[in-house]
């Protein structure tokens, strides 16, 4: 077994997990009402550093603003380009008091921010504001998930390295709460019908505006009670739900996604290879499928200290 990746058992943790999302979601709608819209909606995320999650810089009128927030520690920090500098400890607690700590430590800073006060992508929102049940936090379980992310993040880089089209980063979206990393073929895909709960339909149209190969990460869900990574193709090509797909990846009819079970990476020989194996065939099978032109999208992986050869 691994000891690099750790257990994360949804049930044992769903209370925090439920608490942290919410946590990155009104941190990444701070973000969202500053930041130029770009394709895809890669101006929203959050990225993995090696104490937790940041926004990056955020413009904010004639400053600098950053949230970063800190998964060891359990605090959220708050950085201006002219030295300010705040920070709110995380821990149980309520949405509510958590949302109002933030609005007042941003307006003091001299850099306040109003945006969307309703959460994203969740089943029956309660907005920020009015969200004042307490809330549990383990702050050994959200280690445990940081560090899962590290290592996941650490693989779907070395993956994105063998593609020289137009790739996404390696990103954490806050509405679905999941680490994602998306090749492009190039091409324009139809236009997607939207519906998803929570996410306007402007949004989702955006974000699927090109023909891609996706693959991510997810920590569970009440809907899905467990940690799983997925791939899908968008749009899907004839016969991508029956691609040869290695085991114990498997395709979910119900998502349209293949799925293959954290813990099966977790207790594997090889978890790297395992993962890696998972990327590359979930991609192979929507290129292959979709009729990419794979001889000018790709390249060998990329290793340290040797430049591509061209």
């Amino acid at each position: 077994m691994n000891q690099a990746l750790p257990e994360l058992d949804w049930t044992s943790w769903r209370g925090t997990a439920q608490h942290l999302h919410l946590i990155t979601q009104i941190i990444g709608k701070v973000r969202l009402a500053h930041t130029p819209w770009l394709n895809h909606s890669w101006h929203v995320v959050l990225y993995p550093m090696a104490w937790g999650l940041t926004t990056g810089p955020i413009p904010c009128d004639d400053a600098t603003l950053q949230l970063d927030l800190d998964l060891l520690e359990s605090e959220l920090r708050l950085t201006t380009d002219s030295g300010g500098e705040a920070s709110i400890p995380l821990g149980p607690g309520s949405v509510a008091d958590f949302h109002a700590a933030l609005v007042a430590a941003l307006a003091a800073l001299g850099t306040p921010v109003a945006f969307n006060g309703v959460p994203s992508e969740v089943p029956d929102p309660v907005p920020f504001v009015e969200d004042t049940a307490e809330r549990p936090w383990d702050g050994g379980a959200v280690r445990d998930f940081h560090r899962a992310l590290l290592w996941i993040d650490r693989v779907f880089r070395q993956f994105r390295t063998g593609f020289l089209g137009k790739a996404s980063p390696v990103h954490f979206f806050w509405g679905s709460f999941d680490l994602a990393v998306t090749r492009f073929s190039g091409r324009t895909a139809p236009k997607h019908p939207g519906g998803f709960p929570g996410l306007p339909d402007a949004v989702t149209c955006e974000a699927y505006s090109h023909e891609e190969a996706s693959a991510g990460f997810w920590p569970g869900s009440d809907a899905f009670p467990k940690p799983a990574f997925y791939a899908y193709g968008y749009p899907a090509p004839e016969g991508y739900a029956d691609a040869e797909v290695p085991a114990p990846a498997y395709f979910d009819n119900g998502l349209g996604e293949w799925l293959l079970d954290y813990d099966a990476v977790r207790t594997a020989e090889d978890p790297r290879a395992m993962l890696l194996g998972f990327l590359q065939s979930t991609y192979d099978a929507a290129a292959d499928l979709g009729k990419w032109d794979r001889a000018h999208l790709e390249c060998s992986p990329g290793v340290p200290r040797k430049p591509r050869i061209v």
